[in-house]
């Protein structure tokens, strides 16, 4: 067994449980030091985020690093993103969210939430800035009493069902995830909202129908730059003439390209998941016929949900092992605190894009403030 502190920081440890490890550790990329910490091949201790920083900031050599560079942008998992159909992205889907609902409820909030929180009061706690983040989609969609509602990929249910309580809406949510669609079922017959409240466990293309407001909350990174014009032209095609529609998902900025961590996260967490530029993103929904109303980022606001789920996963370590193997845990832990520091950074964006038919004038108010006017 070794030991490793960085000279000068006293809030983490590494240790290792091979001799040599350390010397390898601190010569590894990124990609291969995650797969070694998974694998249980040395520990941390102390301030986990702390040490996921120190190491990216090493990350092996250069020659090793550009090779990983290359492998995640011209491998074969690329092509499998690109014509990846309903059931290769069903499959996608259930690897990371049907893994066990008591396992996120160790670390979500009690709505049980999976994307950014909104922080507009930094004294929030988790479960408050998510409460505040569905607030804040509701009032951009500016939602009426009456409203036909679909939350494209609905997770578990918490935005449908704040949207069917709260706004007074008729909400449909739709999501590829058995479990997901189990637990939200179940939520809307105990809550006796099922007049107002439809799940349906079916992929995003086959909804039909008209609604007149329609969210899609951390979803469209499945999509894939290929398929994502057909993406929002379907969103196109269920939008009344005079709708909403609001796009919540990461972004990557321009001259980032993908690296060592996105093969990581393709190959062990989120495989068909592809982070595009904002960009694109925007060309994309401009081609299918949209007009962008508001754009906001929300980078700082994940980065510290993030941090709030790497807490939670530390606190409830051992309850969470009742759930999953030691090699999930580790894998989530690694890949939240890897974002906390990407987000920080500015690597990543979390970026909500708002957007209706073109040249519909009615659509929205004509200025921002209903946006952050309190609902209650």
């Amino acid at each position: 067994m070794e030991c490793f502190a960085p000279a000068g920081a006293q809030d983490f440890e590494i240790i290792t449980h091979h001799k040599g490890g350390l010397e390898w550790l601190l010569q590894a990329d990124a990609y291969s030091a995650a797969r070694a910490f998974v694998n249980g091949q040395f520990e941390v201790q102390g301030d986990f985020i702390a040490a996921v920083r120190f190491q990216l900031s090493r990350s092996g050599g250069a020659w090793r690093r550009e090779f990983l560079n290359a492998i995640c942008r011209w491998s074969p998992w690329r092509l499998t993103q690109r014509w990846a159909g309903g059931e290769g992205t069903a499959r996608y889907i259930r690897f990371h969210y049907d893994r066990s609902n008591d396992f996120y409820k160790l670390f979500l909030d009690a709505q049980m939430v999976y994307s950014c929180a909104y922080y507009n009061d930094p004294e929030l706690s988790l479960d408050q800035a998510q409460d505040a983040k569905m607030n804040h989609i509701c009032r951009k969609l500016d939602l009426q009493p009456g409203d036909r509602f679909l939350d494209m990929g609905c997770g578990w249910g918490g935005l449908a069902l704040k949207a069917a309580q709260d706004w007074g809406v008729s909400a449909s949510g739709c999501t590829l995830s058995h479990q997901q669609f189990e637990y939200a079922s179940r939520r809307v017959r105990d809550e006796l909202l099922e007049p107002q409240v439809s799940i349906y466990e079916v992929d995003y293309r086959e909804i039909a129908g008209e609604f007149d407001k329609i969210s899609s909350i951390g979803m469209f990174e499945q999509v894939g730059r290929a398929k994502l014009e057909a993406y929002f032209r379907k969103a196109y095609s269920l939008l009344a003439a005079d709708g909403l529609f609001l796009n919540h998902g990461i972004t990557r900025p321009a001259p980032v390209h993908s690296d060592a961590q996105s093969l990581f996260l393709t190959r062990n967490v989120f495989p068909g998941v592809q982070v595009l530029n904002l960009h694109e993103v925007i060309r994309a929904a401009e081609l299918a016929g949209f007009e962008v109303l508001d754009v906001e980022n929300l980078r700082r606001h994940y980065a510290r949900t993030c941090r709030d789920w790497v807490d939670r996963l530390t606190a409830n370590r051992e309850r969470c092992l009742k759930t999953v193997d030691a090699c999930t845990w580790r894998t989530w832990l690694l890949y939240l605190a890897g974002s906390v520091v990407a987000f920080e950074k500015g690597d990543l964006g979390l970026h909500q894009i708002l957007l209706a038919k073109r040249g519909i004038n009615s659509a929205a108010p004509v200025t921002r403030d209903y946006m952050y006017r309190r609902p209650f």
